[in-house]
Order: structure tokens, then sequence, then C-alpha cells
């Protein structure tokens, strides 16, 4: 039996109702269809590809639904705060490392959350990447492949996606910080035992009670709870730095940005918006700087994929860096199909047409072919310069192989829904859509679901 639905147009926040939520063990979101046919939790770290596919006309959560008497399906708001029973909680390993941390929980069975929802196994992306990086950004991209919204919280949460801040397992307050003396990229400033326990059984299909570090008072908030779901985002400084943490993704992406440039973005910012000069910019930096290369930029070595934004090599002096040169490294080893142009394996230098693609000053140029990174085989696809006109992306795309999209024109139609967002008339836009729709495409593979955009 089919059932037929449509979202709410312009809500933020989007869920399912009270109501009789069973409609044939299929529920409704805004964006993509995912089907399933089971709910048991699969725990296994390696994914096992099964066919469990069935289209409808909007996106589909097995198991929650509110039927009308027409036989469509309506979303309802979702609730500001989880309703289902949690069952028994015991302190989570790691509590005790922090006195801020000593009310953090971890359930002792699986959710009732995973039945109800037909969650088959969480799913756990990991991403990593410094302040300032385009997180934001990508993670919208994201929203949008999987057709999900989430709740405008501290931790969003949504009927299909949640997205939890790793600054949550600061071990000190702000204030603590500054008299320990350690700034928080420090792996000493950070309770990675918790952090691994709870990823752990929030992928087994246990509840949470995890800490909040609140970013306007620099103080840590009561714990909150946090249930599966059916994907997973842990994003922040340290997705990729700890073994036991890591050993729980499904993928890592690590975002990646050069040294130039990432200084150019902040004295643009904060001298143009906040009025702080040079000389403090400079110095807030190389303060950062011995932490960050230490704890947070060797994470890149061990990613699946990086998203590497690098200065151009179109324009000789471009020491603004208005241009850019980005880069999506794939890891050969990891387990999803690496994106190429023209003929898979080769090495290719490619300037497109610019009757088919324009292209404003200084043009377009792009690069694919195997290439080693810190030692391990990657495939590498790179985007250098900027496109004047979004649409015409689709002449990129129809070049582009293993993109992961689902109909002609979906990797292009996904960057029109952003075009205004920093990055997208250059490679920054290209390479997280593609990004985007390889977590889709392992999302996928280890749930066995399929995830079929809609209409729109």
């Amino acid at each position: 039996i089919y059932t037929h639905a449509w979202c709410l147009p312009g809500k933020r926040s989007f869920g399912l109702g009270e109501g009789n939520r069973k409609v044939v063990d299929m529920a409704f979101i805004a964006g993509a269809t995912v089907a399933s046919r089971a709910s048991s939790v699969d725990t296994r770290s390696v994914c096992a590809s099964r066919s469990s596919v069935f289209t409808a006309r909007r996106a589909v959560v097995p198991g929650h639904a509110t039927r009308r008497a027409s036989g469509s399906v309506r979303m309802g708001a979702p609730a500001e705060k989880a309703s289902l029973a949690t069952g028994e909680m015991i302190e989570a390993p790691g509590a005790k490392n922090s006195p801020h941390h000593t009310g953090c929980k971890i359930g002792v069975e699986v959710s009732d959350v995973m039945a109800k929802k037909g969650i088959k196994r969480p799913v756990i992306i990991g991403v990593a990447a410094d302040s300032g990086c385009g997180k934001s950004t990508f993670l919208r991209r994201v929203l949008n492949i999987f057709g999900a919204e989430i709740t405008n919280a501290h931790t969003p949460q949504g009927e299909f996606i949640t997205v939890i801040c790793l600054d949550d397992y600061h071990i000190h307050d702000r204030a603590g910080r500054r008299d320990a003396m350690v700034t928080a990229l420090d792996e000493v400033a950070n309770n990675f035992e918790l952090m691994a326990s709870q990823v752990k059984a929030l992928k087994e299909g246990k509840s949470i009670l995890k800490p909040i570090y609140n970013h306007d008072t620099g103080e840590q908030d009561p714990p909150e709870l946090v249930e599966p779901n059916h994907l997973i985002v842990i994003e922040g400084l340290h997705p990729i730095y700890d073994n036991d943490v890591m050993e729980q993704l499904d993928l890592s992406v690590y975002m990646d940005v050069s040294n130039e440039v990432k200084l150019s973005w902040k004295i643009q910012r904060d001298m143009a918006e906040r009025g702080h000069t040079l000389e403090n910019i400079l110095a807030s930096i190389e303060s950062r700087k011995p932490d960050f290369e230490k704890f947070v930029d060797p994470q890149k070595k061990k990613a699946d994929i990086v998203l590497n934004i690098l200065p151009t090599k179109l324009v000789p002096d471009d020491d603004e860096n208005k241009f850019l040169r980005v880069q999506m490294i794939q890891r050969d080893s990891a387990d999803f199909e690496k994106v190429s142009i023209f003929d898979e394996g080769s090495t290719i230098d490619w300037v497109p047409c610019g009757k088919k693609l324009a292209c404003s000053y200084p043009g377009i140029k792009f690069h694919y072919g195997p290439d080693t990174y810190y030692g391990e085989d990657v495939t590498m696809l790179e985007m250098d310069g900027v496109v004047e006109k979004l649409e015409e992306m689709i002449y990129v795309e129809s070049h582009l192989n293993s993109t992961g999209t689902k109909f002609y024109g979906e990797m292009t139609q996904q960057l029109l829904k952003n075009p205004k967002a920093p990055g997208s008339t250059n490679g920054t836009g290209l390479c997280q859509v593609l990004i985007a729709l390889k977590m889709r495409e392992v999302y996928e593979k280890c749930t066995g679901n399929k995830v079929i955009p809609g209409s729109d």
C-alpha cells in the first residue's frame, strides 16, 4: 500500500505529529524517500548493501505518520523535547572525568525510538573542521540532499537527522580553560572517553543524556536527552582524533582551508564586520596555530574525504584570494564509489567549452586523477576558478561519473538550492554537494534503505 504526502512550506522545524502514526510501516519527512523492511539494530562496523526500494512522492521514514481521511499523510511540528520513554539509564563511561559531566548517562537497552521510527541501525558520520571553514553551509547542503529538516535547538534533531556539536564535550568551561591555560583545541581539554561512549551508545540504538557547552555564556548547561536517529552527524574540532570515536564512524570528512585563504577570510570578516585591527587578528591566529597543527590538522590524514580549499593557480598574484582552487580528495580504501571525470583512473586536465559553460575572469579548469595524500592512495577531483551561471553546471555534471545522483541534473539542482551560499560559484559548492551525495550513498549502503528525492 502506498500513501501520499506533502511538506509544509516555510517551516524551519519539521517533525511528526503525536496522532495515529502507523501507516504500513511508512512515514513522511520533507524531500526524500526512505524505504525499510526492518527495525532491528545492526551494530556491525561493516556495511552490508541490501535492496529495499520503493518510490513515493515525498520523503518516507519507516514507522511514523499521521493518517488523514483522504488517505494521505501530513507532517506535524516536532516536539521541543523528546516525548518517548527512554528506559533505564546508567552513568556513561567518562562522566566522572569532569565535574561538568557528572549527569551524563547512556541507556541500558535499545530505545523504543528505534522501532517507532523504523531505524534499522543509526549511521554515524564525522565532519571535522576548524571554526570558520564552512561547516554550517555544508550541513545545509546535507539536509537538502536527504530532504530533511531539523529543529533550531542546541542539538538540532529532526525525524531523520541529528547533528551533535562536539564542543559539548569540552572538559572545562571558558573560565576553566583560562585558569588551566589550555585552548579548546588541546586534547586534554576534551572528554574523549565520554564522547566515545555516547557515540557508541547512539550507534547501538540507545538514548543518551549528553553535556551542553553554552557558547553564549561559556558555561556548561544541564545535560540534554538525545535519542538515536537514522543519521547522526557529529561535527566539530575532533571527530576523527580519538580512535575509539573514529571506530564508530561510517564515514569521515575533513574540511581543510589553507593558511593563506583562512587568513584572508578572517581579515575580511573581522576587520569589516567586527572592527578588529590587523595586529589583533594576526595575534589571534598565531595563538591558536600550535594547537591547531598538533590536535586538529592531523585528522585529515585519517579522513575518508578531504575538502581542501587552496589559492587559485589561474591568477599569479591573487593576494586577497578572491579566486579559489578546491579539491575533493577521496581515499581509495574508503567504501564508496569515487567521483571521476570522463574516464575513471585516467589523469585529466579539462578546460570546459566556453560556449557551454560561461565563465568570467579568470576562467575555470578541472583536474582529475589518481594521487597520493600523506602516503595513502587517493582519487583527486579539483576545480579552479569560478562559474557565472550555476544552471550551466549541468554541462559539468554530464561529464562526471559515480556522483551518487538519483537523476540527471540532481547535482546542479542542489547547487541552485543555495545560490548565494559562500563558495557556490567556485569549487567549494560543487565539492560540498558531491560529498553530501557520498554521505547519502554510504547511508544507503549501511542500512539497505533507499533515499529517493522528492519531485520538487
